[in-house]
């Protein structure tokens, strides 16, 4: 019966003689990485703009209330200032709206780009991965 020590050294030896690239997961990791930061890099530019557009929106909304909240001298005043007011929030939102859209489309477009590249590229370091463990496999003894 064999012992425990002889197991350890015939597994130790296949898993020695398979072929065995480290150099392959090296590049998937480099790879891996280099589309994670591209993909932040889309990401924070989206949040940099999408706040760039609340922060004007906000303003404008601000300043327009300036109108609305000053004295009239006619009661009839105040329903125009609010008037005013919600026809020009009307025309903001459809505004800011558009480019909040903009922004998410833009994002889409270099998401799926980047996708696409990422799909090339791990299909590509598998099939240099697999060429290089069939060029590296020994034959079996005898054959």
């Amino acid at each position: 019966m064999a012992n425990q020590n002889d197991f350890t050294k015939v597994l130790t030896d296949a898993i020695g003689s398979a072929p065995f690239d480290a150099s392959a997961i090296q590049e998937a990791f480099k790879n891996n990485a280099k589309f994670g930061e591209q993909f932040t890099k889309v990401a924070l530019e989206a949040a940099e703009q999408s706040n760039e557009i609340a922060s004007k929106w906000t303003k404008d909304t601000i300043a327009r209330m300036g109108d609305v909240t000053s004295v009239k001298d006619e009661p009839a005043g105040y329903g125009k200032a609010m008037t005013d007011f919600a026809s020009a929030q009307a025309e903001s939102a459809a505004e800011h709206m558009a480019a909040f859209a903009e922004i998410a489309k833009k994002v889409q477009m270099e998401t799926v780009e980047l996708m696409m590249a990422a799909g090339k590229t791990a299909s590509g370091d598998a099939a240099t991965a697999a060429k290089k463990t069939a060029g590296s496999a020994k034959r079996p003894a005898g054959k």
